[in-house]
């Protein structure tokens, strides 16, 4: 078995290594990928040192299995063929292919076996804010079926790179000694504000961010359910939190939501409001699932339901839901 990591210097490509070595994901070879910047560096995996290769036009991925692609869309477009011409699998981080009828969106919890129909060579990691949605919303559709979606996202810092990290703990710092605060990786100051755009605005209003949780949640699960998000970005070094109201055919109570929330795969429910016990994302950071509380029914509509959901960005919304794919592929006995 051989992987391939592509943009592994950035925050997904870090994450990529931690979860493959938690996971002990059975491989007997690792090749590191980046840009000319990167190509040269060092990286310890399991113990053993692995410098990076620059990406090129070549035949470096003849042999290789699978290729986990956080790159940016720009790059994972124009090396597609250069990865995939050999028969390795791509599973791509990035928003580029998500919506090619010819690439598979998959959350392994919900759409598997979409996985295994890639025309392409290609599987799509659907986006951070809709991972985790969807993993919470799936299980409510299989009580009854889900007609609306209303959700509003609070995306930390993590969902535009490890850049944008460093520069939220600079801004603190600097405001702190009464210094103007960097302002490069967002169109305002993060630090002790709130930003409600995530991606640019498209002609309707919303942002591309607010179309991706529309359009790929229809994709993933298969469904007409209508989905109206506004998506926020706030202070938060990693793990986005959503507060989502569900509008089902049926109504569905609040003690089968949890039960089923409780017996869900990939989701810890935490709510006991009585003791202050909910999700955050201070305490969801560096965790696999995502998290489900303050399960209440909607008072502006009698088949609604509403929650909290927090997951860690760079884990479930990127690296580990890439890992499980190919963990997926793997069992299913389409790769190694």
């Amino acid at each position: 078995m051989k992987v391939a990591i592509v943009g592994v210097s950035g925050a997904v490509g870090q994450e990529f290594l931690r979860v493959l070595e938690e996971r002990n994901f059975p491989m007997d070879e690792l090749v590191l990928f980046g840009s000319s910047r990167s190509a040269g560096r060092e990286y310890t995996f399991r113990g053993k040192p692995y410098l990076v290769k620059e990406l090129k036009h070549n035949d470096d991925f003849k042999g290789i299995d699978v290729a986990f692609t956080s790159a940016g869309g720009g790059t994972s477009v124009e090396y597609a063929g250069t990865i995939t011409k050999h028969g390795t699998v791509m599973i791509d981080n990035s928003s580029a292919f998500r919506m090619d009828a010819d690439v598979p969106l998959v959350v392994p919890e919900i759409n598997p076996e979409d996985a295994l129909t890639r025309p392409k060579g290609i599987i799509a990691n659907p986006n951070c804010s809709t991972i985790q949605m969807v993993v919470a919303l799936n299980v409510i559709e299989k009580l009854s079926h889900i007609k609306r979606v209303h959700v509003a996202t609070y995306q930390a810092a993590s969902g535009a790179g490890a850049a944008a990290m460093d520069e939220l703990v600079k801004q603190y710092a600097q405001l702190l000694k009464g210094e103007e605060p960097t302002v490069e990786k967002f169109a305002y100051q993060l630090a002790y504000n709130l930003i409600p755009q995530i991606d640019v605005f498209t002609d309707n209003g919303y942002t591309k961010e607010e179309m991706k949780m529309y359009s790929e949640t229809r994709k993933i699960m298969h469904s007409d359910i209508e989905v109206s998000a506004t998506c926020i970005r706030v202070p938060v070094m990693r793990a986005h939190s959503e507060a989502i109201w569900v509008e089902t055919e049926r109504p569905v109570s609040v003690e089968e939501a949890k039960e089923a929330f409780a017996r869900a795969e990939g989701i810890v429910l935490q709510d006991d409001p009585a003791k202050k016990d909910y999700p955050m994302p201070l305490f969801v950071a560096g965790k696999d699932p995502v998290y489900v509380g303050r399960i209440r029914k909607d008072l502006a509509h009698p088949n609604g339901l509403t929650f909290w959901a927090v997951s860690d960005q760079i884990k479930k919304g990127a690296a580990l839901n890439a890992v499980q794919i190919a963990e997926y592929l793997l069992k299913a006995g389409t790769i190694g």
